[in-house]
């Protein structure tokens, strides 16, 4: 049983209109006395509360919250999470992947960027793409497909009465899969115009250029390029070879929720996993970036009226059950991911109009350290101020404690938000099995919590102290340099950056 803060209370006024007079049913009885201001409780008379605070007096019990959790079980050797929920008759199944892009060296970029498509519109080796389509339309499947950095997942969601059918479709495009050469080319096709229209989405552009200067050759800075895209990489060679080492038994998470008790899912469950081979070659560890240290401006120069701003340095802290890490989490909604609330979007946005929005980012990924920083987009002539505010809000930050009513805020904005971590049994599955795909313990978002509910002001400032340094801070700007004005060269050196990633000092008088 977890226990979740009050609600706070708005005052409710309760006016009735009638017109019941003399002779009417409402006013038969004794005619009332006067208003008493007293309340007369247990034999004890006291001031009665009024407004607001006849609301607060109200007796409110601690809100508590018992979430379904998922069983645990093995199969084949296989981790198996098992939720049971009758209340529709429909079953999910989740099959989580070990094996994606940081696992795998610069040429593999391509392939495994499109291979959860490929299996959903590859079709199988027994059926073409149109026909597994007709298949999943006349069958009414669902399927989901996607990929991150160190893995991939796909699920299904079917009725009860058709389960077993799709799960054996399930099974063929995951274990079979066609790798149809027309899909592969269509999405080869529209990755190469992405990749060479992407100097058109300022803030996309932006944003990776930026992952580039701080991770490197690492593949978070990696980015998509047209020779990443060259019809040899996607071979039918190239994409089994991929299959053999990332869909394979030993590498899988299954999930299960629905309407099927466990007694119904483990013979399905256990016939799902005979048609996985065994994994062959062990994945290589994932490689640990050499995160850019050193501070600077670098200016990507465009034609544009408005500038993107972002600012980072490394931000010091993992995903981890630490004080700190739960008071980084905080800190950071305080800072700036807490909406028109927050420290930066007040100053930036309401107070100086420089910009619609501005937030912070503190990422704090499992295995290695992240990013700390700031992120706004304002007008040309406004690139100077706005770099400058930015800087000064986070040094405030950093050397002032946040009021104990920005902390209280902030902890119950986390807090009353769990409970949407538990709003369906495939989301309570699905979490639990990604938890466990990052290595994170089995009571992690109950530990999330607590950890939350024990950061106060004095853990805010601690960490803000400890954490943010203004002078450190990597800078870039997306944007007309014409239009910036004086006042850059004072924040540190300054460099040209083209789209290419090549850096080369600032020479602009």
């Amino acid at each position: 049983m977890i226990r979740l803060p009050r609600l706070s209370l708005v005052p409710l006024v309760l006016v009735v209109i009638g017109c019941a007079g003399p002779g009417s049913a409402a006013s038969t009885g004794p005619a009332p006395g006067p208003p008493s201001d007293t309340l007369r409780t247990g034999g004890i008379e006291g001031p009665r509360p009024i407004g607001r605070a006849a609301v607060e007096a109200l007796p409110v019990p601690d809100l508590e919250l018992d979430p379904p959790e998922a069983s645990e079980y093995e199969v084949a050797g296989v981790p198996v999470y098992h939720l049971h929920d009758p209340s529709l008759p429909l079953v999910d199944v989740f099959v989580q992947m070990e094996g994606g892009v940081v696992h795998f060296p610069r040429r593999e970029l391509g392939p495994i960027s499109g291979f959860s498509t490929f299996l959903r519109n590859g079709g199988t080796t027994e059926l073409p793409p149109d026909s597994v389509s007709r298949r999943l339309d006349l069958l009414a499947l669902q399927l989901g497909f996607g990929s991150g950095g160190s893995g991939s997942y796909a699920s299904l969601n079917s009725l009860r009465s058709t389960l077993d059918e799709g799960m054996e479709l399930f099974q063929a495009i995951l274990t079979r899969p066609g790798f149809d050469r027309e899909a592969v080319e269509v999405w080869r096709g529209q990755e190469l115009e992405r990749v060479r229209r992407r100097a058109d989405n300022p803030s996309g552009l932006a944003y990776d250029e930026f992952n580039r200067l701080m991770f490197g050759d690492h593949p978070v800075g990696w980015v998509m390029e047209e020779a990443d895209l060259a019809e040899e990489h996607f071979s039918a060679e190239r994409l089994e070879s991929l299959q053999d080492r990332l869909l394979c038994r030993e590498r899988l998470i299954v999930g299960i929720a629905g309407d099927l008790t466990w007694e119904e899912a483990e013979p399905r469950i256990r016939a799902f996993l005979e048609g996985w081979p065994e994994c062959g070659e062990e994945l290589p560890e994932p490689a640990t970036p050499d995160l850019r240290t050193e501070g600077g401006v670098f200016i990507l120069p465009r034609e544009l009226d408005q500038t993107t701003v972002i600012m980072a340095h490394t931000g010091g802290l993992r995903q981890e059950d630490s004080p700190d890490y739960f008071a980084s989490r905080v800190a950071n909604l305080i800072l700036g991911g807490g909406g028109f609330t927050s420290r930066l979007m007040s100053r930036v946005r309401t107070e100086e109009g420089m910009a619609y929005g501005a937030s912070s980012l503190w990422t704090t990924p499992v295995r290695y350290e992240g990013l700390l920083g700031a992120v706004t987009a304002t007008r040309s002539d406004r690139t100077v101020e706005a770099v400058h505010l930015l800087l000064e809000i986070l040094g405030d930050f950093r050397s002032r404690p946040p009021a104990a009513s920005e902390v209280d805020r902030a902890v119950d904005q986390i807090a009353n938000g769990y409970v949407f971590a538990f709003q369906s049994s495939r989301q309570v599955v699905s979490r639990r099995m990604g938890d466990l795909a990052q290595g994170l313990p089995e009571d992690w978002l109950e530990r999330y919590l607590a950890g939350i509910q024990n950061v106060g002001p004095d853990d805010v400032h601690r960490v803000a102290s400890r954490y943010i340094d203004p002078d450190r801070m990597t800078i870039l700007l997306v944007g007309d340099a014409e239009a910036f004005g004086p006042g850059l060269d004072e924040i540190g050196p300054m460099y040209r950056l083209a789209t290419d990633g090549t850096v080369t000092p600032w020479d602009h008088p």
